[in-house]
């Protein structure tokens, strides 16, 4: 059973910064793709960040500029780094990643979700 933890969520006014971390464990094979979504109230879940198996860094153009993602392989582990967050960044954030896990193959897993909110 594979499952993805997330941590860093929280209040923080804008302007200052928040760093969420997503662990993967399990029986895990390879992990094809990390990153990072966000649904804000009333609207569609979105793509934040992403880093996918050629190493790649993908970003929404909101947060271009603002956001870094990372990935520590070893631990399995990816985070994002946001800086100067503004009050249009609050929603709950996700971790989502593509896994070959053991017996179960290749399946896309979520986190739980962490909340973020920008507020002063």
């Amino acid at each position: 059973q594979v499952q993805l933890v997330e941590s860093g969520g929280g209040l923080v006014q804008p302007g200052g910064s928040l760093r969420l971390a997503c662990a993967a464990s399990g029986r895990i094979f390879s992990i094809h793709f990390m990153g990072w979504y966000r649904q804000a109230p009333g609207k569609q879940r979105e793509l934040v960040a992403g880093i996918p198996t050629d190493g790649s860094l993908n970003y929404a153009d909101s947060v271009k500029g603002r956001f870094t993602i990372s990935r520590d392989v070893a631990k399995n582990t990816v985070y994002l780094q946001m800086n100067s967050l503004k009050p249009e960044d609050t929603a709950v954030y996700y971790c989502n990643a593509a896994i070959v896990a053991v017996p179960a193959g290749k399946l896309d897993y979520w986190g739980q979700g962490t909340q973020v909110t920008v507020s002063s």
